[in-house]
């Protein structure tokens, strides 16, 4: 990934962010509230998981990878929007941009990917329960984990390279809060339309395919479910499977409104909204729907609670 020599741009201006001191501070408080949220609902989730071997089967082996997902998510673009927002330091340097947006997709790529796996797993679990321990075994369980992490990285590898091995000249002002793909290429002086092809093409092609795995894996467990005999049964499992598939199309809508598309669509007032939505407020929502309402975690957690009691 290295940047032309005729490139004068050496670092990015982020304007995404309000100029109104009273509206900063009010929006340094709104999100650090939410990540340190998002932070410790997130490392609950993996601390009982970890220490609890009543969870140590397949789906909550998935749920830590997305934790952990959801951890390095915020992690990546908050920080930085944090000290924008305090300090009003909004530059970030070339190289800093670049890295930023390379682990960014590479996080929300791995999502896609996990997510679809997920999906399958309660396929499984639901449709076929006599064979959900033959079938999804530990070995599969690390080898689909490893595959959506492995795709994930030479996803993001393949986008950042076509973006930044193009011509900045004059424009450096980012109109978003973080270094991301359409904004980023709008501000090359050079002919983007090749990539931002292949870039549409890859992005259609995964994302699809890991959103329509993920579709059919619900719906064959939605019809699972209304076979059911009993009403409390299906109850319960709609009321579950219901918040999962709210928070994974939420997460599949604003990724796919955002990346499959062309960047003359790109509009920075409604982008930077839909940014918030898969990059801030699904990774607060998603240990809270998945994990949280789940009577084996919270029972998870009050032994956990009252071991560290017992040992202070």
């Amino acid at each position: 990934m290295q940047r032309d020599n005729l490139s004068t741009v050496s670092e990015f201006v982020l304007i995404g962010l309000s100029d109104a001191p009273q509206v900063c501070f009010l929006l340094f408080v709104l999100f650090l509230t939410i990540y340190l949220a998002t932070m410790a609902g997130n490392i609950t989730i993996l601390i009982a998981v970890s220490t609890d071997t009543h969870l140590h089967n397949p789906m909550y082996f998935f749920l830590s990878n997305l934790s952990v997902l959801d951890i390095l998510c915020p992690t990546i673009t908050v920080p930085k929007m944090l000290g924008a927002l305090l300090l009003e330091n909004k530059v970030i340097s070339f190289k800093g941009c670049l890295f930023q947006l390379f682990f960014l997709i590479d996080v929300v790529g791995t999502e896609i990917f996990l997510l679809a796996v997920m999906a399958y797993d309660r396929y499984i679990a639901v449709c076929h329960p006599l064979k959900y321990l033959n079938v999804m075994n530990m070995k599969l369980c690390a080898y689909l984990a490893i595959g959506t992490w492995v795709v994930g990285f030479f996803n993001s590898l393949l986008h950042t390279s076509l973006i930044f091995t193009l011509l900045f000249c004059d424009s450096n002002r980012v109109n978003q809060y973080y270094c991301d793909i359409p904004p980023v290429l709008g501000l090359s002086c050079s002919s983007t339309w090749s990539r931002e092809l292949v870039i549409l093409a890859v992005a259609g092609v995964l994302g699809g395919g890991a959103f329509v795995v993920t579709l059919i894996s619900y719906l064959y467990i939605l019809l699972a479910i209304l076979s059911m005999n009993s009403s409390e049964s299906r109850h319960k499992a709609f009321s579950t499977c219901g918040s999962h598939l709210t928070v994974v199309c939420l997460f599949y809508g604003t990724t796919i409104c955002t990346y499959v598309r062309p960047s003359s669509t790109y509009s920075p007032q409604r982008d930077r909204i839909v940014s918030m939505l898969y990059g801030i407020l699904t990774p607060l929502l998603n240990p809270i729907i998945y994990s949280l309402r789940n009577k084996e975690v919270r029972s998870s957690l009050r032994r956990v609670i009252s071991q560290a009691r017992s040992a202070l």
